[in-house]
């Protein structure tokens, strides 16, 4: 059976022919007061991933990450001997990089960071002794 219609598109007039069909796995379509779909649930949100270096409290020669970012370098190497205001890492954040400096002269002795890694704000970056 076919059935004719006119549908309006944007004030355009459009004749439609639309035909029923019937057969195997062609069910009817719900009647008007019937919902022609069930209620969507919420949608289910995954947590952001975690960095591979957990937060941890800094200790006096901890030089950490100012703002969350990516390791983009570390110009330093354990052994290494740096003064106040040498630069210990760059962090890259929203095509921003951001200079990491020393806040205190010593040597590198821990870097538990790696160049590419997501990091923190408050991740430390390099140990200074």
């Amino acid at each position: 059976m076919q059935k004719r219609f006119r549908v309006n598109v944007d004030g355009r007039d459009f004749d439609v022919v639309v035909e029923e069909i019937a057969g195997e796995g062609v069910s009817p379509l719900p009647s008007p007061a019937a919902p022609l779909a069930a209620p969507l649930a919420a949608p289910v949100i995954a947590p952001p991933p975690r960095t591979a270096q957990p937060v941890v409290a800094a200790g006096a020669g901890d030089q950490v990450a100012p703002l969350g970012g990516v390791v983009e370098s570390l110009p330093v190497a354990v052994g290494a001997a740096v003064g106040v205001g040498d630069v210990v890492a760059v962090i890259e954040a929203m095509k921003m990089k951001t200079e990491v400096v020393a806040r205190a002269a010593g040597t590198v002795r821990a870097i538990p960071v790696a160049v590419g890694q997501p990091v923190e704000a408050g991740t430390i970056l390099v140990v200074l002794g």
